[in-house]
């Protein structure tokens, strides 16, 4: 019972070290230590100046990360695969794990990139981005649609591009592959005017000076490609993109409401919790009921003892 009690102590101190906010202030504090040290490595020249002074500081994020998972798992007492239940959990875990294997040669790019993830650690530690992250998740089964409207509308308006401006700009409406990278600059906004301008006016007057030799039919179209790049842009740019942000949107309102859920079932489960005040007043109550019913009992048979010694009738 003992050896019990201490084991529950040990696990409901590392539990209120883990959830302390100085501990969460400092494993975030680490964090951005890492990613300023994965930051320094890009630089050649301070990575060899400072090699050293960078593995010390990597081996003290490393060593601290480890420590972070030892403790989470110490606090769940003699239950540590409830550790494991959580998923931003398994994602700390398995960074430290990878961290930890051995690589050399061509693989210490890979190394690299573990270092970078570790970054990626900085949403556990801000509930904010946690719900961000959320929302993500919980919209990809609608943005899955969403990009199967948007790629119907680019494979659309790619075949019609051929067919409209396939002679005439030949370089970026030649073939289907390129006419859709083409529209993929369009709905991004960017120099999309110098395409509309080129099947407006024609290549041997616009967007061909430095390719003549590829313009062998030019031919003006200035209605026709007006309509149809107003009204990819229009459609592609101001409505479907526009989706993706309201899916978004809904998915944050999703993942505030499951976050608010979560925070009122906590509080529910502690509130219908005992205080361990509480329970320890039960107890002495009990032990004092107890005591004087066995000093009623003790008093009883004394008073029996005396009456059978005495040769009186026994009640």
């Amino acid at each position: 019972m003992g050896r019990r009690r201490k084991n529950q102590s040990v696990s409901q101190k590392l539990q209120h070290l883990v959830e302390a906010s100085w501990f969460q202030n400092t494993i975030t504090v680490f964090i951005l230590f890492a990613a300023v040290l994965v930051g320094v490595e890009t630089y050649p020249a301070l990575q060899a100046r400072h090699h050293t002074l960078l593995e010390i500081g990597d081996k003290l994020i490393l060593s601290v990360f480890i420590l972070e998972v030892v403790l989470k798992i110490g606090a769940q007492g003699k239950r540590p695969w409830r550790y494991f239940m959580d998923s931003w959990n398994v994602f700390d875990f398995l960074i430290v794990v990878a961290c930890l294997l051995p690589f050399s040669g061509s693989a210490v790019t890979v190394l690299r990139l573990l270092r970078l993830l570790r970054v990626l650690k900085l949403v556990r530690a801000l509930p904010k981005l946690q719900i961000l992250v959320s929302a993500l998740l919980k919209s990809i089964p609608s943005m899955g649609y969403v990009g199967i409207m948007l790629g119907l509308l680019f494979y659309v308006y790619a075949v019609a591009g051929v067919f409209f401006f396939g002679a005439n700009d030949p370089v970026h409406f030649g073939d289907l592959p390129i006419s859709a990278l083409t529209l993929f600059r369009v709905v991004t906004l960017e120099g999309w005017t110098e395409i509309l301008y080129t099947n407006m006016y024609g290549c041997d007057k616009f967007g061909y000076q430095d390719v003549m030799e590829a313009c062998t039919a030019p031919e003006r179209m200035p209605l026709l490609s007006v309509g149809y790049f107003v009204s990819f842009v229009l459609v592609g740019t101001m409505v479907v993109l526009n989706l993706f942000i309201g899916v978004i949107m809904s998915g944050m309102d999703e993942a505030r409401d499951d976050a608010a859920a979560e925070a009122d079932e906590e509080k529910a489960a502690l509130g219908t919790l005992p205080s361990i005040g509480d329970s320890m007043g039960e107890v002495e109550q009990r032990l004092l009921e107890l005591h004087a019913q066995i000093t009623d009992l003790h008093r009883r048979v004394a008073d029996e003892g005396r009456r059978r010694r005495a040769g009186l009738p026994i009640r």
